[in-house]
């Protein structure tokens, strides 16, 4: 751990709410008198507002929008695994479970990603249930990143990173990606690397590009993490959500990696069930115990019927290792549906996700052209913009195929008008 001063954020005022009262000893009151006043707190989030998702939800509510925004599946999960969850609710497993999560799901996991990835944790002090992957993020950098230390983030990225760094008094360092490919610059990255560099933060299949880590990349991430102390922070989400037949690479498969990684993952996004916000956290023990500090502070255990249901449908590896083809099938369709709009459609390697180009339809900024799409077309797409801390503007739109097939057609046909 890096001993830095604090790099402290600047702070703006915000609008202050009112019906706060005064204690009774701060002023002398004559019976009557109105002691309403008026507090404005000291952000430690200043620049940071309501998330698009929450405006682009709002306004596809509206007016009644074909949903192509959201990156949650608009169909049912399985029944088996419903019906595995009421059974541990009728069964009376409605109280906490242990701190780091029941052990069979632990050893689910375990097994999983020893069979997948050639990695072995162990359950008891290696594996830990969290309540969704975006807690596991949390604990995680919460737990590792002190103040002064720097993280390096690559834009786009989910809007939830920088704030969460932010908090622990850190350094966002951030390496802006660009299309079509959204490589990463390791060349760049490196010239970057100071005595500060803290952790590495990662996201692949990548959210919003569908862009996915190669040979290359992993080969880079070795080469610069040799020696040092920079932990890597693995957002793996969409790990089961890769395409054509290619590779995750995860970095519980590469053991200089996995010794200094922490990979956070997502039932959610594997099942079906967003809702029920659950996932799982793998990392060295040493790193473990840091974060299980924070974890049980900030939620203690995750749902308690819910893991009971997961352990079990975790023992059919068929629901997890069809989920590529699943999704694929989906992106296909999508495309095929596009192919006679004017949009030009960015590739996608994984994820919910792919891209696409209105530079041949309109030169409004993307969020604009998102709200001109709401409004004027019902359809609701999001701006990649949104995922740039200064607003990058690709003239791009992220549109999410974790639909039913009658969405996809009926969303593709709205944007087939423009």
């Amino acid at each position: 751990m890096h001993n830095m001063p604090i790099n402290r954020l600047s702070h703006k005022p915000r609008r202050p709410f009112n019906g706060v009262k005064r204690h009774p000893m701060a002023q002398t009151q004559q019976p009557g008198d109105d002691m309403t006043d008026s507090i404005t707190p000291r952000s430690k989030l200043p620049n940071v507002g309501t998330t698009i998702f929450t405006v682009i939800g709002q306004l596809a509510a509206e007016h009644r929008a074909i949903n192509l925004s959201q990156g949650a599946p608009n169909f049912p999960c399985a029944p088996e695994l419903i019906e595995h969850t009421h059974q541990a609710m009728r069964d009376g497993h409605n109280q906490y479970s242990p701190m780091a999560g029941l052990y069979a799901l632990r050893e689910a996991v375990a097994g999983k990603v020893a069979t997948l990835y050639g990695h072995h944790y162990d359950p008891e002090h290696e594996v830990t249930i969290t309540a969704s992957a975006s807690e596991g993020l949390f604990a995680s950098i919460t737990a590792l990143v002190h103040p002064g230390d720097e993280v390096i983030v690559f834009e786009p990225c989910f809007d939830s990173y920088a704030p969460m760094i932010e908090l622990q008094g850190a350094k966002v360092v951030s390496f802006k990606l660009a299309p079509p490919t959204f490589a990463i610059p390791w060349d760049e990255v490196a010239a970057r690397i100071t005595p500060r560099t803290r952790m590495i933060l990662l996201n692949s299949p990548h959210n919003p590009s569908g862009a996915v880590l190669g040979d290359e990349d992993i080969a880079a991430l070795k080469r610069l993490t040799a020696g040092t102390d920079i932990v890597l922070l693995s957002d793996e989400v969409y790990e089961h959500v890769v395409f054509d037949g290619a590779l995750h690479h995860s970095m519980s498969r590469y053991p200089e990696l996995a010794e200094r990684a922490v990979v956070v993952a997502s039932f959610g996004k594997t099942f079906h069930i967003t809702g029920w916000r659950v996932g799982y956290c793998l990392a060295p023990a040493a790193l473990m115990e840091e974060i299980r500090k924070v974890h049980q502070f900030a939620m203690f255990a995750a749902d308690t019927p819910m893991q009971y249901g997961l352990a079990r449908i975790m023992q059919t590896p068929s629901h997890y290792l069809g989920l590529a083809d699943f999704y694929q099938q989906k992106r296909d369709l999508l495309v095929d549906c596009l192919a006679g709009s004017r949009l030009t459609l960015l590739p996608s390697a994984g994820s919910f996700f792919m891209l696409a180009s209105y530079e041949k339809i309109s030169d409004q900024s993307d969020s604009d052209f998102v709200q001109t799409l709401i409004r004027e077309h019902q359809v609701a797409t999001i701006p990649v913009s949104a995922f740039y801390s200064d607003g990058t503007d690709h003239r791009l739109i992220r549109l999410s195929f974790a639909k039913d097939d009658a969405t996809l057609r009926a969303g593709a046909e709205s944007l087939c008008r423009l």
